[in-house]
């Protein structure tokens, strides 16, 4: 059974920097897109950032793009979320998962993705 686990997450001020990372077990994850979303209380889930399977293309929401940098090692099976200049509206619980298609691009549709992770709670202070 192939699964997910976010970590990393925590609280930290506004203009602080923090780390997300997925660990993937249980398929060859190395031939799948991944994703992060979130979502914040009394809000839907929305997208954040996707990666390709091979690394070299990444996607982002404009509410992220030029704070956030998605990557991934496929030696490790792990993606990263890297969150600077943080505000206080970034905080959400943060969840990845594993995009349905394999060597596809990596969408901002939530219901392309499977295998979500339980995510981890981001709260930045104002």
């Amino acid at each position: 059974q192939a699964h997910v686990v976010e970590s990393g997450g925590g609280l930290v001020q506004a203009g602080g920097s923090l780390r997300l990372s997925c660990a993937a077990s249980g398929r060859t994850f190395s031939n799948y897109g991944m994703g992060w979303f979130r979502r914040a209380p009394g809000k839907e889930r929305e997208y954040v950032a996707g990666i390709s399977w091979s690394g070299k293309n990444t996607y982002y929401a404009d509410s992220v793009k030029g704070r956030f940098t998605i990557s991934r090692d496929n030696a490790k099976n792990t993606v990263y979320l890297q969150m600077n200049s943080l505000k206080p509206e970034d905080t959400a619980v943060y969840y990845c998962a594993v995009y349905r298609y394999s060597g596809g691009v990596p969408t901002s549709r939530d219901y392309e993705y499977d295998y979500w992770g339980q995510g981890t709670q981001v709260t930045v202070s104002s």
